[in-house]
């Protein structure tokens, strides 16, 4: 009994679907890569709101202080604010370098603590049912009202101001990593486990890796939080510090400086942020990459 056999038509090049070479995939991939150009089209197109809104307010506020209806001791005008930022700023920066050295001690002590205090939990459900109430316990309780009892306790000096900002900025940093180290596909657990690989191999190469998104998105809200702590500490009792400079000027009624000490604080906030963000996409360039893609679609 003979076969029939049916011919393959042989590719015409017209038809365009010859094999496709290494050269013509690393071809398509170059062309999808999004270029300078895009990329930083890309971030114009995401940041030019915030922008707009911050002119806004900014012109609002000039309004305001031009059209005088408000007394310039309660709002002082864009330009006075602008003659203590340049006037005394050495005044300022000494204050200022202050904050920042509390606020920066007080957040490396938070991440330190607060990542070891997470593998401690996931890694033993004793110490979580333990440790959580009490880590939740602290988060509730106002720093405000504990800050004059570590005064009194510790002095005048850095250490009450530092520990504020570790208290305020360790509930987040213990909350995202418990949740990243949590947040690990149990398939690739499982699969760890059946090649053999020790606790601390799967910790290294799987579980710890899998939760830096998680961190990070903790560290963004704990450095922010850690500026706050730091000038908490330095409302309740300090000589020095942006906190000082605000409650100086409060009580002098200096409202230009008053404004100039919160801007500067502000700043604090921003250029932490901006750096733990940067530090994001450096050792995890694949996530900020698709977080930003995600961002500009939305947008």
């Amino acid at each position: 009994m003979s076969q029939s056999v049916v011919p393959t038509p042989a590719p015409s090049p017209a038809s365009g679907s010859a094999p496709a070479t290494a050269k013509d995939v690393a071809g398509v991939a170059e062309r999808g890569r999004p270029g300078a150009g895009e990329r930083f089209g890309r971030v114009v197109e995401a940041g030019w709101r915030p922008v707009v809104l911050l002119g806004a307010c900014f012109v609002v506020w000039w309004i305001i202080a031009a059209a005088e209806l408000v007394e310039p001791y309660l709002v002082p005008s864009p330009g006075a604010t602008l003659d203590v930022l340049t006037g005394k700023a050495g005044y300022l920066w000494q204050h200022t370098w202050v904050t920042t050295y509390e606020t920066l001690l007080g957040f490396a002590i938070a991440v330190a603590v607060g990542v070891l205090a997470a593998v401690v939990m996931v890694y033993s459900s004793t110490v979580e049912k333990t440790l959580y109430p009490i880590l939740l316990f602290a988060q509730v309780v106002p720093k405000i009202a504990i800050a004059p009892l570590f005064v009194v306790w510790l002095g005048f000096g850095i250490t009450p101001k530092i520990l504020i900002a570790v208290l305020i900025a360790f509930f987040p940093v213990v909350i995202s990593m418990v949740t990243g180290l949590k947040a690990v596909d149990p398939e690739m657990l499982q699969l760890s486990a059946t090649m053999g690989a020790k606790s601390w191999q799967t910790f290294a190469k799987i579980r710890f890796p899998a939760s830096l998104p998680h961190l990070f998105s903790g560290l963004k809200v704990a450095v922010t939080l850690a500026v706050t702590g730091a000038v908490v500490g330095e409302f309740v009792g300090a000589n020095e510090g942006l906190g000082y400079v605000i409650l100086q000027a409060n009580g002098n009624l200096d409202t230009p400086m008053l404004f100039a000490g919160l801007l500067v604080m502000s700043l604090i906030g921003v250029v932490l942020f901006v750096l733990v963000e940067i530090a994001e996409k450096l050792l995890l360039p694949w996530h900020a990459s698709r977080r930003d893609s995600n961002v500009t679609t939305a947008y």
